[in-house]
């Protein structure tokens, strides 16, 4: 069981009312609906006054006073505050990225056997070209001879396949 708590000290402020005399447990003012509480006011201790803006009206969002008595907000704050917020809207599409989808794909980064987009790009040892790994790899499998679809070299074994990192980064 918790001691009872006897009157504060002098010194001690509550934090509900700011008036010495009560805790904010036993405030008189906390059930009170027309009480307005004053709003806490944050000291700017531990940032530079070069990375602070001095403002006139204490009710400025974020003001915070100084060791001069003066009221000023971080200066990253107020430009932020300037701005304002930008919102997204909820379950609208995502925007498309910087190439729009009516730019060409340049024909390096399109597969030979598929002619999409490279996935998991792999190179050929025989004629050193690129193709998705599963399409140069069933293409390997389903020829009789394992033919290469381009130089037609036949015997080329889907172990000798290169992954091809560069491709598969663009």
């Amino acid at each position: 069981l918790k001691k009872p708590l006897g009157p504060p000290p002098p010194s001690y402020t509550c934090f509900h009312c700011r008036k010495p005399g009560c805790y904010i447990k036993n405030c008189p003012t906390k059930g009170d609906k027309n009480f307005e509480s004053v709003p806490r006011i944050k000291k700017s201790t531990g940032i530079p006054r070069s990375f602070m803006v001095e403002v006139n009206d204490p009710n400025t969002k974020g003001a915070m006073l100084t060791n001069s008595g003066k009221y000023a907000i971080p200066i990253i704050n107020a430009e932020a505050y300037a701005r304002g917020k930008k919102e997204k809207p909820p379950f609208l599409p995502e925007e498309p990225s910087s190439s729009s989808p009516g730019d060409p794909i340049p024909d390096e980064l399109l597969c030979l056997i598929c002619k999409d987009l490279l996935t998991d790009a792999a190179v050929i040892p025989c004629c050193g070209n690129s193709y998705c790994d599963e399409c140069i790899r069933t293409a390997l499998l389903e020829s009789e001879e394992h033919t290469c679809p381009t130089c037609h070299q036949t015997e080329v074994s889907p172990d000798t396949l290169i992954a091809n990192k560069f491709l598969r980064q663009v």
